[in-house]
């Protein structure tokens, strides 16, 4: 069916300063057995409906003022990413008061503070809420969610800075350095970029970001690394620099995830466009200045599809882009809407008349990639345990195939060559132990094209499978499992092979590293034979980046620094502006 036009129904405001945004993603499962207490009609700790029972402020409000706005700040670090800023649900599940006021207070807070196997964190068990933040929460779900403001392209220009103008930067790359082999790490609860030398394994400059930054992007050329914070503010870092530097910044909203640079030739580091949780938008900026061009919203008609195949159109005010990659076949960026169940395939060659291609996926679209080919694009519309495939030459969806886990998570996914399957793109599960591995040929494995192929399973029960990686130069796949509430196999890593596709070695990270941590997100470095992988512990709590050799699987070096706090995320230059993975 054809989806309606976009509505332009915006309130208009300006920028509101949100503090602290979303915490690495992971999606609610479902939750465990109640037993007795488990009343779905009543609150649980037997208070009528819609008061909260222990905790709860006198007179029966669910929340005083002054703990309505430390629980917004709360929300919005932890919840919002995944619940979504209105609480209608994607990743994890809706949380509106009609729902959450049944559960009731202790039920909820019981959630919040254990988790669930599905991938809720364990936010008290990691020590990131206490029992009151926990018991809070609970309540603070209960009520109506506040609507942020939203900012208009002229808030947005006014937040542009530029800190070194074209003509003051370096016209050569640094001598003495492999840039392209540069590892940038991001420091996700302080609020910077460590840019290390790959070759020299040593610190080459710590630079400020927004908050909790999300992911990292090159320019085409791969000179500049974009960052994008859970904050909406996004910085460009010059790698040419002696010490890399912020030369350029700008606010496009209160929550964002998504960036990417124009690639295609003629294009080259032009334009980027960034993606907005809040409010849901794309804007486009000036690719070397940060210089605020346009903003288009992505606010539209969702075509959920229905247990009994029924499809329900529904306008979704909040219609966030989750993730973005820009084509290396046209000037094209693919732009995924995660509520609207759309992919757009945004035409960038005259931006001031934007053609969009929509095509119509699935619900809830979160992140994704380039097959081997860079032809087709990947993406896990992961509530609905699904995969969406596009081809992005003939601008049409091709696949949908259910991945057979619970909740895919690719990050960006894994490509390899299968002596029995062909070209294969794979992806974990927040809410399963499974590895999928999808067909990609279309042409000479048709057989296995755009289906499971093979699933394969980590270790041990459940999911928490957050990024899977891997290099053409590699005989391995590496996996992660940061969100699983088993401390053990939260700090292991999984090494799969590529010819059996069946888990080879399993790694546990050092025990010096293990009191409170989890490790996350494996990249390699440019020449592919070393994986690099950071131990993710509490902003006070200086932990180290670990450098595996992919050949012995062996621990190779250990980068430390009183700088090394709450390591998350680390994208290679080289490999990350040739989308390799």
């Amino acid at each position: 069916m054809t989806i309606r036009a976009l509505r332009s129904a915006w309130l208009p405001g300006l920028l509101a300063a949100l503090s602290l945004m979303l915490a690495l993603a992971a999606g609610c499962g479902p939750p465990p057995a109640r037993g007795n207490a488990g009343n779905t009609t009543a609150s649980t700790n037997g208070a009528p409906e819609g008061q909260g029972g222990p905790g709860a402020p006198a007179g029966g409000e669910l929340c005083t003022p002054a703990e309505m706005e430390k629980a917004k700040d709360i929300y919005f670090d932890r919840c919002a990413g995944c619940h979504g800023v209105l609480r209608q649900g994607a990743t994890g599940k809706k949380l509106t008061p009609e729902v959450t006021k049944k559960m009731g207070t202790a039920y909820l807070e019981t959630i919040i503070f254990n988790g669930t196997p599905g991938g809720m964190p364990d936010w008290g068990k990691q020590g990131v809420l206490t029992k009151a933040e926990a018991n809070l929460m609970a309540r603070y779900i209960q009520v109506e969610p506040p609507k942020p403001p939203e900012p208009t392209l002229a808030d947005i220009r006014a937040s542009w800075k530029v800190q070194v103008p074209m003509d003051k930067r370096p016209t050569q790359p640094p001598a003495g350095r492999n840039w392209e082999n540069y590892m940038g790490v991001i420091l996700r609860d302080v609020g910077k970029v460590a840019i290390i030398d790959g070759d020299k394994k040593e610190l080459v400059s710590i630079v400020d970001s927004g908050f909790a930054v999300h992911i990292l992007r090159t320019s085409a050329t791969g000179r500049y690394f974009y960052t994008i914070g859970r904050d909406g503010k996004v910085t460009i870092i010059d790698l040419w620099m002696e010490k890399p530097a912020t030369v350029a910044e700008c606010k496009i909203g209160s929550d964002a995830r998504s960036v990417d640079s124009s690639k295609y030739k003629g294009f080259e580091d032009k334009y980027l466009v960034v993606g907005g949780y809040w409010p849901p938008a794309m804007v486009i900026l000036d690719g070397l200045t940060l210089e605020p061009l346009k903003m288009h919203r992505t606010s539209d008609y969702t075509h959920d599809i229905l247990p009994d195949g029924k499809i329900a159109v529904e306008y979704k005010e909040e219609a966030r882009v989750a993730s973005i990659v820009s084509s290396h076949h046209d000037p094209t960026w693919v732009v995924n809407v995660k509520e609207a169940g759309m992919i757009w395939l945004v035409d960038y060659s005259n931006i001031d008349a934007l053609k969009i291609t929509k095509i119509e996926a699935d619900t809830a679209l979160h992140d994704g990639g380039w097959d081997g080919s860079k032809r087709y694009f990947l993406v896990a519309a992961n509530a609905k345990n699904k995969v969406a495939i596009v081809d992005t030459v003939d601008k049409k969806l091709v696949g949908i195939p259910l991945t057979e886990g619970i909740k895919p998570h690719p990050g960006r996914g894994a490509n390899l060559v299968h002596e029995k399957y062909g070209p294969l793109w794979a992806t974990g599960h927040i809410g399963s132990n499974h590895i999928s591995f999808i067909g990609t040929d279309p042409d000479n494995y048709k057989q296995y094209a755009w289906k499971v192929a093979k699933v394969s399973q980590l270790p041990g029960d459940g999911g928490g499978n957050l990024f899977i990686k891997t290099h053409p130069n590699s005989d391995n796949i590496w996996c992660d499992r940061p969100l699983h509430n088993d401390p053990k196999l939260a700090t292991s890593l999984f090494v799969l092979d590529k010819k059996t596709l069946e888990v080879r070695q399993t790694i546990e990270i050092p025990e010096k590293w293990r009191n409170g941590t989890r490790v996350v997100h494996p990249e390699y470095n440019k020449d592919g034979n070393e994986v690099w992988v950071a131990v993710w512990g509490k902003k006070d709590q200086p932990t180290a980046i670990l450098v595996y050799d992919d050949k012995t699987l062996k621990l190779k070096a250990e980068i430390t620094g009183d700088w090394v706090l709450t390591p998350t995320g680390k994208f290679n230059v080289w490999n990350t502006a040739k989308d390799i993975y």
